[in-house]
């Protein structure tokens, strides 16, 4: 079996699926979070919705509808707001550090004392889909509540929560490193031996052509947002 090539540009992918869930201000969707390392890329697929984003210069809502292409980088707070069926593919740079803990959650700043803290409050834990759909709203309502704060501290508050974000995932920077080194710099650095390849007139790599197809993932995982399709 030929081993299947990176994706362009060591990007991850998934499908996403707003969760309909409604919370106690009247919205409805997933968990604001942000991402310390990557940029995050919405292309909607159907329905409609609004991402509403926190950075140092304010709040903003940003409406969504089938066809928009909307990306956000790191240190961006960001929440999916469902307002009808909403459907999104998303485009993650740096394939697998989202996945080793690359964001963190608006929870209120005693969930952010300690990875103890935070992995507590955004464990889901076993249990049947429906315990743990439970528990995954009981996380985005905690993260919609520190999302609150931080709105009404202003920006001393987002600047304890950097703080506290990147205190979180200290532990964890050999390992992203790694990550990165082996999908996205790698990724970049084929792009390079190529050019450089080129220039002597070697187009060898060009035999090297392939396809491959990924065919349409299940939904299987309760992610921040909303119901994930992984493209593993």
């Amino acid at each position: 079996m030929t081993e299947q090539p990176p994706r362009p540009g060591g990007v991850g992918m998934s499908r996403l699926r707003v969760y309909p869930w409604d919370t106690d201000d009247g919205l409805h969707g997933g968990s604001p979070h942000l991402h310390l390392t990557c940029t995050e890329c919405y292309l909607v697929l159907g329905g409609t919705g609004e991402l509403h984003t926190l950075t140092p210069e304010g709040l903003c809502k940003t409406p969504l509808a089938a066809g928009d292409a909307v990306w956000f980088t790191p240190g961006t707070i960001h929440r999916a707001v469902n307002t009808g069926d909403l459907r999104v593919q998303v485009v993650m740079q740096n394939d697998g550090l989202p996945e080793a803990g690359d964001a963190v959650m608006t929870f209120p700043a005693e969930h952010l004392t300690s990875p103890q803290a935070y992995a507590a409050a955004a464990g889901l834990g076993d249990g049947s889909p429906e315990q743990r759909q439970i528990r995954a709203k009981r996380r985005r309502d905690l993260a919609i509540a520190g999302f609150t704060e931080i709105l009404e501290g202003g920006a001393d508050a987002l600047d304890e929560f950097y703080a506290a974000a990147v205190a979180l995932v200290a532990g964890r920077l050999d390992v992203w490193e790694k990550t990165w080194r082996d999908k996205v710099l790698a990724a970049a650095q084929r792009t390079g031996d190529q050019i450089e390849a080129l220039r002597r007139g070697d187009g060898s790599h060009l035999r090297d052509a392939q396809v491959t197809r990924l065919p349409a993932p299940a939904e299987t995982a309760l992610g921040m947002c909303g119901f994930l399709a992984p493209y593993r």
